[in-house]
């Protein structure tokens, strides 16, 4: 005889019968805290920060809810000296740093122009990085790290110079906030202190290159990762301070939602995050987005994707 009391109208199939469920279960509506915090210590203009964009980008999509991300300007360059700057890559002065990042764009396949630095020379990563903190300051995080995204664009790709003012004030701008503003409040001596509280964070991480990302668990123990890695690299990373063998990846976005948050994106990119193949990738695109959504553009001999409308 079918018990009468233990009926339900089912929310997904929309049958009503009998529920196999339990009368009276216990449930904890508390989400998992983050007992992880990962610290990535980068700078506008580090071009292996640059490459590593469509790995990390997939590790925070698919993972971050696992732990709490900072962003950590680290200091790469504050002004030209007389000296050597990089001396691993041979780099003294603006004008050795096109040629190595052209090398860093063709094998990352993230386009890097690069000639900037022969006709208008960054002179330093100061600039960006202070304006990076006031808007962290001011807003979130999230907007913050928006602007570093758009600064890296601009720069590599499209071979503007980010510490120059009215770069900055427009790359901000674009973003809906105050550019004159907040690159006016970044010249006085609150940017540089901001700044000086990442580059001591830094040092106490024992940070010495860039990129690098540190995860450190409730019990301060943790793993460096220095330059660019493979996903596995840092899921691996992620395990190890979890003390877990396995983790439940969040399902990749959709590309009209991803496109959409990012404004730009490179075949790189898209490559990365979905698993395709770079001969796969219109093919890809085209099931992906309506045809009226979006836009494609070379650069480089790369393929990059923009909504329409930008």
């Amino acid at each position: 005889m079918t018990n009468k009391n233990n009926m339900i109208c089912d929310l997904e199939t929309g049958v009503c019968g009998v529920t196999e469920e339990e009368e009276m279960e216990v449930i904890d509506f508390n989400q998992p805290k983050k007992s992880i915090n990962l610290y990535y210590v980068t700078d506008p203009i580090c071009s292996h920060c640059w490459a590593l964009e469509p790995v990390l980008r997939r590790f925070l999509e698919q993972y971050s809810h696992y732990f709490n991300f900072h962003t950590v300007m680290g200091g790469l360059l504050e002004k030209w000296g007389d000296g050597p700057v990089d001396s691993a890559n041979g780099i003294s002065g603006p004008a050795d740093v096109a040629g190595h990042w052209r090398e860093v764009g063709e094998y990352s396949r993230m386009p890097i122009d690069g000639s900037l630095m022969i006709d208008n020379p960054v002179q330093s990563s100061y600039p960006p990085s202070r304006v990076f903190k006031v808007i962290q300051k001011h807003h979130n995080d999230e907007k913050a790290y928006e602007y570093l995204r758009r600064a890296r664009e601009e720069l590599f790709a499209f071979n503007r110079n980010i510490a120059d003012p009215s770069v900055m004030i427009d790359i901000i701008t674009k973003l809906g906030l105050d550019g004159e503003a907040i690159v006016k409040e970044a010249e006085q001596p609150i940017g540089q202190q901001l700044l000086n509280e990442d580059f001591a964070l830094a040092r106490s991480l024992g940070v010495r290159g860039f990129p690098t990302i540190i995860m450190i668990n409730e019990e301060n123990k943790g793993v460096k990762i220095v330059g660019g890695r493979p996903l596995e690299y840092y899921v691996e990373g992620l395990k190890q301070v979890l003390n877990v063998e396995e983790l439940q990846p969040k399902q990749q976005p959709p590309l009209s939602s991803l496109l959409e948050k990012e404004k730009l994106l490179f075949s790189k990119e898209i490559e990365v995050m979905y698993d395709v193949e770079k001969s796969y990738i219109n093919t890809f695109v085209e099931q992906q987005l309506s045809p009226n959504s979006y836009q494609v553009k070379e650069l480089l001999e790369e393929a990059y994707f923009l909504p329409q409308n930008k």
